[in-house]
C-alpha cells in the first residue's frame, strides 16, 4: 500500500495536473470558423474524461455505454504490467528503461507459440504466456547481468537493447509464412484470450481474459516484494548495496535476478497484447511507448502494487479519453499535457521532501544531543 506521504503527493500532483491543464486550455482557447476564439470550460474537458472510464455521459446525449469501460480496462492492462516491470527494478535501485524491448520479445514468443504449437484450449494460451515471460526474463536479465558482472549502467544497455528488440521482432515477424500488411497471420483460436462473453457484457469492446494476467501479476508482485526473503533482500540492496553485501546477501545475483523478473512483467504485457487484444504479431515502425509510459505509472504509483494499479488506471483514462476530447473539438493533446503535468508536479514533492526530511533529522539529532548532554551533566 501507499504510505501517507506518497499518497498525498500523488493526489496533489493529479489535482494540480488537471487544474493547470484546464486553465491553460481556457486561456488559449481555439480558433473557430468565424474567426473568433472559443474558450473551453472545465466541464468540456472533464465530461469526456469521465465518460471514457465510466461509460456515463453527463452531457445527456447518451445515458450509458459499457463499451467505454471495457476499452478503459483494455488500455490499462499493458500500462499496469509495464508499471510493475519498472517498479520491481526500482525496488532494487535499478532503472529498467528496457521494458519496451522486453515487451516486444514477449510478444514475439507469444506469437510464435500461438502460431505453431498445437495444444488444447487453455493449455495453449498458458504455454504462450509462460513463453512470453521467459522471453522477457532473458531480455531483462542481459542488462542485469552486465550491471552485476561488469558494472555497465543498465540504462545504457536497456536503451540499446530496445532497438535491437524492435528490429529483431520485425525481422522475425516478416519472415513468417503468410505475412502481409505489416502483421503475421492470426494466432490459433486455442491460444487466444479473446472472450465473446466479456465482449458482450462490455458493449462489444475488446475486453478479454488477459485481465487475469494482470491480477496474477499484481498478486505476485506484492507477495514477492512484501512476503518473501528474496523480496526483502532486493529492497535491502536497493537501499544500500554495500550494507547488504556486508550482511552476507548476494548482491550481484540479486541485481541480475531483479532485472530478469522485471522483464517477466514486461513480457507478460507483450503476451496480453498478442493473445488478448490484437490476435497477431505486428511489425512496428517505431516504439508504441508502453514501456516508457510504464515509467510514469511506476513513479506515480510509488512502486507499490496497489499504487501501480491506480496509476495505470489514471493514465489509461488519459489515453482513452483523447478521441472523445477530439470528437467535441478539444485537441487530444490536452490529455498528453495533463499526463506530463502530473509527472512534473509529482516530482516536485520528491525534491523538497528530501530537504524536509533532512531538516527534520537535523532537528532530532540536535535535540538528542542536547538531552544527552544534560543527562551527562546531571550525572556528574
Amino acid at each position: 500500500m501507499l504510505n501517507n506521504k506518497k499518497l498525498l503527493s500523488a493526489i496533489i500532483a493529479i489535482a494540480l495536473g488537471f487544474v493547470v491543464a484546464i486553465i491553460f486550455a481556457m486561456i488559449l482557447g481555439i480558433n473557430t470558423k468565424g474567426g473568433g476564439i472559443h474558450t473551453y470550460m472545465p466541464q468540456e474537458i472533464l465530461v469526456p474524461m469521465f465518460k471514457s472510464f465510466t461509460g456515463i455521459d453527463l452531457s445527456g446525449r447518451e445515458m450509458f455505454n459499457p463499451r467505454y469501460i471495457g476499452e478503459f480496462i483494455v488500455a490499462a492492462i499493458p500500462l499496469i504490467l509495464t508499471g510493475l516491470s519498472v517498479g520491481f527494478a526500482w525496488k532494487t535501485g535499478l532503472f529498467n528503461i528496457g521494458s519496451e524491448g522486453q515487451l516486444m520479445m514477449g510478444s514475439v514468443a507469444a506469437t510464435l507459440c500461438g502460431l505453431y504449437l498445437n495444444l488444447p484450449v487453455g493449455i495453449h494460451a498458458f504455454v504462450c504466456i509462460v513463453a512470453a515471460g521467459i522471453a522477457g526474463f532473458i531480455t531483462g536479465f542481459i542488462p542485469g547481468y552486465l550491471k552485476a558482472k561488469f558494472d555497465v549502467h543498465e540504462v545504457v544497455t536497456c536503451i540499446m537493447l530496445n532497438y535491437v528488440c524492435l528490429y529483431l521482432a520485425n525481422m522475425i515477424f516478416t519472415i513468417q509464412p503468410g505475412y502481409a500488411s505489416q502483421k503475421t497471420p492470426p494466432i490459433k483460436e486455442t491460444a487466444s484470450l479473446s472472450s465473446d462473453f466479456l465482449a458482450s457484457i462490455s458493449g462489444g469492446s475488446r475486453l478479454n481474459w488477459s485481465i487475469l494476467i494482470v491480477i496474477v501479476a499484481l498478486i505476485a508482485y506484492w507477495f514477492i516484494i512484501n512476503k518473501t526473503t528474496f523480496g526483502y533482500q532486493l529492497k535491502a540492496i536497493g537501499h544500500n548495496k554495500h550494507a547488504a553485501e556486508y550482511a552476507g546477501m548476494k548482491v550481484k545475483r540479486g541485481v541480475a535476478m531483479s532485472m530478469g523478473i522485471s522483464g517477466v512483467f514486461a513480457g507478460l504485457a507483450g503476451a496480453a497484447l498478442v493473445l488478448g487484444i490484437f490476435q497477431t504479431g505486428r511489425v512496428l515502425q517505431a516504439f508504441e511507448e508502453y514501456g516508457y509510459n510504464g515509467i510514469a505509472v511506476a513513479l506515480v504509483g510509488a512502486n507499490s502494487a496497489f499504487g501501480i494499479l491506480l496509476a495505470g488506471g489514471l493514465f489509461s483514462i488519459l489515453q482513452v479519453s483523447q478521441p472523445l476530447l477530439q470528437a467535441v473539438g478539444i485537441p487530444r493533446e490536452i490529455a498528453v499535457i495533463i499526463s506530463a503535468l502530473i509527472i512534473f508536479f509529482y516530482a516536485i514533492p520528491m525534491l523538497y521532501e528530501k530537504y524536509i526530511d533532512r531538516f527534520q533529522k537535523k532537528r532530532k539529532d540536535k535535540k538528542f544531543l542536547k538531552e544527552n548532554k544534560n543527562n551527562v551533566g546531571g550525572d556528574e
